[in-house]
């Protein structure tokens, strides 16, 4: 999908900057390296402690330690002393330098990311990290995904807005360590002393101008021990990639079919497979009759497995007509009794009472509905398994793939080191690829069938029987007084998310023991990362959960894409019972002067206030969390309320450092389409157990014509290490579109999407 936008990039990124000082003491560690050298290249594995933020950013002046004037002051939460990120970080910390950074004896730096690749760009970021520290050219750089490696225990989890924040120093590290051995060899060669000689364009050059490419040392240097210079990352002023908007690294192949995802491997053998699924959530298999299926041309194959009966061809046409030839009887699911009307009825006698009464104060109170969503990847899911009796090889996009391969073994009764895993690139996720549901499927097929399989699922049945993002009720109170907001109660409950990809083994490791502590997963997540960036006094926030036996999981931005919409509709309704401008009066109520810069800036970028036709308005949304903050402000066309359109998006932004601008502005553009589906028009109904949706034809997604015809970012100046921001523009974008629709039609919606 191509969007029409108007990028802005604040041009002081275009000059070296002055990064402030960290708010938190650097943890100091002796680098120790150990190496393997070949004929070839040399690993560069650097064991040496990141530095940690356990706090909150520097204060961008002295005005931002202070609470907003005229309001009344809330305690910090949790998350301002120590988000979710933090978390993984500390978690992942004992393994976080466990990274592999090779220089070959072709010239190419390869540094294998332990990430996935999900359209997001991380892998031209870390080549930018990389290249940077080297003075390598980036085209020398090649940031391939790393297989399955148990030992970094937590530090393989692509999730949270995390993987910049935490990989940000460990990259810079290697590299840094790459570089001096490198130095270190050209100064052996030369004779010279390595204090004199620098590197630029991918080579170590001497004071009289000889240079030796780093291909030319990569021998050698992998036999350096201790290197004769500090392996020290650089300091802000010498970076000249860092900062600078920069095209993906993999952008040509993607255009020309180059990049290889799951779908477009050539594994010897592997036969094209599909699953009949049961029409209801968790509905099992009763029997089945392959008769005519297997008659058909290039049937290879029809196994059953838990989840249903799959189907194995020569080609998936093939496969696909084949399972529309299975006659399947099927047992009903655990939910075949529910739908939409009665989960919401579950979620509202769940949702926990207020503690304040509205008593001798004026209150408002408002009650949110959301629906379940679909994470719907415009790649489907797809994976590549070949299962031996000794050993099995995989292949397919993983968020998560330490506990996939985990989880993988223990279903084929192997130990861990016979499954070999192959991380893929993957055309979105958006959350999805943190479970390996499909990978699963492979495995069993192929291990049933006796040969290598390659699994797609369908659209249909990701949107039928794959993750979600679960239904959720909300109530929230606000009492004032005298212009005030003394107490804001926001009460959440939600379908249970299902975290189990790692996320609660992390948060152990990482000092949090929810069962001590009385929490589920979901409740520690949701305290880890919700918060108010308001001060609206005695602030008090609440998740309960219903447990429902259907599939769900985590979606772009969480909880926060429910719980910070509901806060700004509030945000805008309080400023309307109180005769304020919405912006005005969240400016007034924000709790830093960086906070107030971001909305100051997409209010004069989005010109707030301006004349609008009838049935036209603008809203706003600002969102803060994993140490970024944004505001987003939207008009929008709702002349025909069935039917309204987002025309024009602003956002502002600080990351503190955006790495590479022109892949933060993409990543908000994206969140803006996200918003706006979600607010809009996007959702999935439950009808006596089943997902009624099953394609982008009714799971109705922003497609072209409900794009915005303009889209601005702007990005405020360095002011710190990177935040996280994957996830960060959604709330703000969704929070704008529905209070632009409340403005424009004179009504507050309450329930989403609002045309479902």
């Amino acid at each position: 999908m191509t969007v029409p936008s108007h990028v802005h990039v604040d041009r002081s990124l275009d000059r070296p900057y002055a990064r402030p000082a960290r708010p938190y003491p650097r943890v100091k560690g002796s680098p120790i390296a150990a190496f393997t050298a070949d004929r070839r290249r040399f690993l560069t594995y650097l064991l040496a402690a990141p530095a940690l933020a356990i706090g909150t950013r520097a204060a961008v002046d002295a005005e931002s330690a202070t609470p907003a004037a005229a309001a009344v002051p809330s305690l910090p939460g949790i998350p301002d002393v120590l988000d979710l990120g933090d978390a993984l970080i500390l978690a992942g910390r004992p393994t976080a330098n466990l990274l592999v950074l090779e220089v070959t004896e072709a010239g190419r730096v390869v540094l294998h990311l332990p990430r996935a690749e999900v359209g997001q760009g991380l892998t031209t970021t870390m080549a930018m990290l990389v290249a940077d520290e080297l003075d390598a050219h980036l085209t020398d750089v090649d940031v391939p995904l790393s297989d399955a490696r148990p030992e970094l225990l937590f530090n393989q989890l692509t999730g949270a807005s995390n993987s910049v924040r935490s990989l940000y120093d460990p990259v810079r590290a290697a590299a840094a360590a790459a570089r001096a051995r490198l130095v270190t060899a050209a100064a052996q060669r030369w004779g010279l002393p390595a204090a004199s000689l620098l590197t630029r364009d991918s080579a170590v050059l001497a004071p009289d101008g000889r240079s030796l490419p780093f291909a030319q040392l990569a021998v050698a240097a992998g036999a350096v021990i201790v290197p004769a210079v500090p392996a020290t990352p650089k300091s802000a002023d010498r970076l000249t990639l860092v900062g600078r908007p920069t095209g993906r690294i993999d952008a040509h192949d993607i255009v020309t079919g180059r990049a290889k995802y799951a779908g477009d491997l050539a594994v010897p053998g592997a036969a094209p497979t599909v699953v009949s699924r049961p029409p209801t959530i968790n509905g099992t298999l009763a029997s089945y009759d392959a008769t005519a299926a297997l008659a058909m041309p290039g049937v290879l194959a029809v196994v059953p497995i838990p989840t249903g009966v799959a189907v194995l061809a020569e080609t998936f046409d093939q496969a696909l007509k084949a399972k529309a030839a299975l006659v399947v009887s099927w047992n009903p699911g655990p939910l075949a009794a529910l739908s939409d009307a009665d989960i919401r009825a579950q979620l509202r006698a769940a949702t926990a009472p207020f503690l304040v009464p509205p008593l001798l104060t004026l209150h408002l109170d408002a009650e949110f509905d959301f629906a379940f969503v679909s994470h719907a990847p415009m790649e489907v899911l797809t994976a590549v398994a070949d299962v031996r009796a000794d050993r099995a090889e995989l292949w397919f996009s993983a968020q998560a793939p330490i506990v996939a391969q985990q989880t993988i073994a223990a279903e084929l009764g192997l130990p861990l080191d016979a499954v070999t895993l192959h991380v893929v690139r993957g055309g979105g996720s958006f959350g999805r690829r943190l479970f390996s549901d499909a990978a699963l499927e492979a495995a069993q097929v192929s291990r049933a069938a006796g040969r290598p399989v390659k699994l797609m699922w369908t659209r249909n049945d990701d949107v039928r029987h794959g993750r979600m993002r679960p239904a959720s009720h909300h109530r929230v109170r606000a009492t004032h007084a005298l212009g005030q907001v003394l107490t804001y109660e926001h009460r959440v409950a939600t379908v249970r998310t299902d975290f189990r990809h790692g996320l609660g083994e992390a948060l152990t490791a990482a000092g949090f023991d929810l069962d001590v502590a009385g929490l589920t997963l979901g409740q520690g997540f949701f305290l880890l990362t919700e918060k108010v960036p308001y001060n609206l006094g005695v602030t008090t926030q609440l998740l309960s959960e219903v447990d429902l036996d259907m599939h769900t999981g985590s979606w772009r931005s969480v909880y926060s894409g429910l719980v910070r919409v509901a806060d700004e509709i509030m945000l805008d309704e309080l400023a309307r019972t109180l005769g304020r401008d919405p912006v005005a009066y969240r400016r007034s109520l924000l709790s830093s002067a960086g906070s107030r810069a971001v909305l100051d800036t997409v209010a004069q970028a989005g010109q707030w206030g301006r004349a609008m036709p009838a049935g036209h308005a603008q809203g706003v949304g600002f969102h803060e969390e994993f140490r970024s903050s944004v505001a987003c402000l939207v008009e929008l066309d709702a002349t025909d309320p069935h039917a309204p359109r987002v025309t024009r998006a602003a956002l502002a932004a600080d990351v503190g450092l955006a790495v590479n601008p022109l892949g933060l502005e993409a990543q908000l553009t994206g969140a803006v389409l996200d918003g706006l589906s979600v607010t809009l028009q996007a959702g999935l109904h439950i009808d006596h157990g089943a997902v009624r949706e099953g394609s982008y034809a009714d799971f109705r997604y922003a497609r072209q014509h409900d794009s915005p015809l303009s889209v601005e970012v702007h990005l405020l100046p360095p002011s710190g290490p990177p935040g996280g921001a994957g996830e960060l523009g959604v709330p703000a974008a969704a929070a704008a579109v529905a209070n632009a629709y409340a403005r424009a039609t004179g009504t507050s919606p309450r329930s989403f999407p609002i045309a479902f």
